[in-house]
């Protein structure tokens, strides 16, 4: 999952690529809050699961589907990976937020403001809107916010206490996808033109050496602005990729 750095496409369009635009629309994805931990446990949880081939997320859902681990199908792929990935860079923020000393305020106000971007962000990509709202979208954004096991909170909670970036990926011992994830993210917004400011921010921390509490302070002293407003236009990445996979508008409905 993520964002494939230079190219800034998705695994959906790798697959496309490497294996055919056959096995593409045949390809499902499965994502939700679901820490590897806790599904070994049989703690209860749920998954997003969806393809462009409803018979094939119907049975990738019956084969993964448990008395402690509930599927639900869907048929936006696009917005599954999209959620997947973007909500590693919220993450980042969030642990950042908590390394600098600040509570439980700010960090519903960057669990909120993430998913109203990554809405946006997906929906100028050519997702549906609705995708984020559910076990992928926030459900997983809610989880990878807010707790320590997450690896890109920890990565945000550690530059929050002013250890470098350097320091930080070199004693990990894991990896934070919502790292590199964030260099995609940032070219994808300016190519689109989609305002998210977080994202940003956490870009320009990582990768240009912004102080952390210096971009909290520039992101709080942003001009008042409209709560939720989706891109005026919204599909192009999409409509390539679905043509690319020979599908056109045949799936449009479902994005």
């Amino acid at each position: 999952k993520g964002i494939e750095i230079g190219t800034h496409a998705l695994t959906l369009e790798i697959i496309a690529d490497t294996c055919g635009p056959e096995v593409a629309k045949k390809a499902t994805f499965i994502s939700g809050p679901s820490f590897a931990k806790e599904i070994v446990e049989r703690q209860p949880t749920s998954v997003s699961v969806a393809s462009f081939t409803e018979e094939e997320a119907n049975k990738a859902s019956l084969l993964f589907h448990q008395p402690h681990f509930r599927c639900y199908t869907g048929g936006d792929p696009i917005g599954i990976e999209l959620a997947g990935a973007l909500k590693n860079v919220y993450a980042i923020a969030s642990g950042m937020s908590d390394g600098l000393g600040f509570e439980n305020n700010t960090r519903a106000m960057i669990i909120t403001r993430g998913l109203a971007e990554m809405t946006c962000i997906g929906t100028a990509y050519g997702a549906s809107p609705l995708t984020f709202l559910g076990l992928a979208g926030v459900g997983d954004l809610f989880l990878t916010c807010s707790s320590s096991n997450s690896r890109n909170y920890t990565v945000g909670y550690r530059l929050g206490k002013g250890e470098s970036l350097d320091t930080i990926m070199k004693t990990l011992g894991s990896v934070a996808e919502g790292v590199s994830t964030a260099k995609g993210v940032k070219k994808i917004i300016d190519e689109l033109g989609v305002n998210a400011p977080i994202a940003n921010t956490i870009y320009h921390v990582l990768y240009h050496g912004k102080d952390a509490r210096t971009g909290v302070r520039e992101l709080m002293g942003l001009p008042p602005s409209r709560e939720l407003e989706l891109p005026p236009t919204a599909g192009g990445p999409a409509r390539q990729l679905l043509r690319k996979l020979g599908l056109g508008e045949i799936v449009s409905s479902n994005l």
